[in-house]
């Protein structure tokens, strides 16, 4: 009997996307299995045309969690893979029933580091191959590979028709840039970010900028720098939308974010700009060309994701980057 599998991972971006090289595995080592992965609605379109998952089961926050785990348990699931292993996907668990397997977080070693600066990691895997370890029973290992995410043609068409009504990406070179992020520790300030557009297009590029709609005012203050070279998309796609605009760029800067992995998992090289975070945690552009900007600074990490302000109050973890930094990264990266 082929293995029914079951992965749970409600969000973000970054993390959704990591699980794909597990996904891919699963698929190759068992190719008659059926693979279920839930998460929340609102990410589903990034798995949605995966042809290595069986069903995507997008899970509205509002819907009660003992309702999808009653619909869960009906599913008779051979093998039950958490990859989340929040209090919420513990809840979710107890409700499906059966039993589960999970992969090291590393919660102390995290702490440990954030607030002593002592280094208690032995384990330097990515998330991505962490993820592998819930599979154990399953036989699958990283096969090298990066992250995936399948675009349809009307996704890479809406694209077209943005960049070519901008008249961006014609004849001269495209590159995204993600000024947003969630937390405010793990932007680059505006004044780099504008600095940097201005010597984009004086050097012959065309720029296009990234993000959901809380970007919004980032995004036209940042692609006004560029005049006509440069235009702002924040806000205008979803996921699959964002994606097939990364997959025309050249190479996306960016923060720690999702937008970064997001181009990795279209094969879009990455310059990321790293501050309150660090390699130990897992979360670095995974297989893909690339090049991480940071600062060795004895404050750095000092969150776990970021937070509202700098404990320091000199951010210099990202003031320190200069946009000529940027370039000279750009200028390196492999195509």
């Amino acid at each position: 009997m082929p293995p029914n599998i079951l992965l749970v991972r409600f969000s973000a971006i970054g993390d959704i996307l990591l699980l794909t090289p597990l996904v891919r595995a699963l698929r190759r080592k068992h190719p008659d299995a059926r693979l279920t992965v839930v998460t929340r609605a609102g990410f589903a379109p990034l798995l949605e045309r995966n042809p290595h998952i069986s069903q995507v089961i997008g899970w509205d926050p509002l819907t009660p969690l003992a309702e999808l785990g009653r619909r869960l348990r009906e599913l008779g699931f051979s093998h039950r893979l958490d990859l989340h292993d929040s209090l919420r996907s513990r809840m979710l668990r107890w409700h499906a029933g059966g039993p589960w397997t999970t992969y090291p977080k590393y919660r102390l070693a995290r702490a440990a580091l954030i607030h002593s600066h002592r280094d208690l990691y032995r384990d330097r895997r990515p998330v991505a191959e962490r993820y592998f370890d819930a599979a154990a029973e399953l036989g699958v290992t990283p096969d090298g590979g990066s992250l995936e995410m399948f675009l349809s043609r009307a996704d890479l068409a809406a694209a077209d028709g943005f960049l070519a009504g901008r008249g961006l990406g014609r004849s001269r070179q495209l590159i995204a840039i993600g000024p947003g992020a969630a937390h405010f520790t793990k932007r680059w300030p505006t004044h780099h970010w504008i600095a940097l557009v201005r010597r984009l297009v004086e050097a012959g590029n065309d720029v296009i900028v990234l993000g959901g709609p809380e970007d919004l005012a980032v995004g036209e203050a940042v692609a006004a720098a560029g005049a006509e070279f440069a235009a702002s998309a924040a806000g205008a796609f979803d996921l699959p939308g964002s994606a097939a605009l990364l997959k025309r760029a050249r190479a996306l800067v960016s923060g720690d974010t999702g937008l970064m992995h997001l181009a990795t998992a279209v094969e879009t090289p990455v310059i990321a700009l790293f501050g309150p975070t660090v390699e130990q945690f897992g979360f670095f552009p995974y297989r893909a060309k690339s090049a991480v900007l940071q600062r060795e600074l004895s404050c750095r990490p000092c969150s776990a994701h970021g937070g509202p302000r700098c404990p320091l109050k000199h951010h210099r973890c990202l003031q320190d980057l200069q946009p000529g930094d940027v370039l000279e990264a750009l200028r390196r990266l492999p195509r």
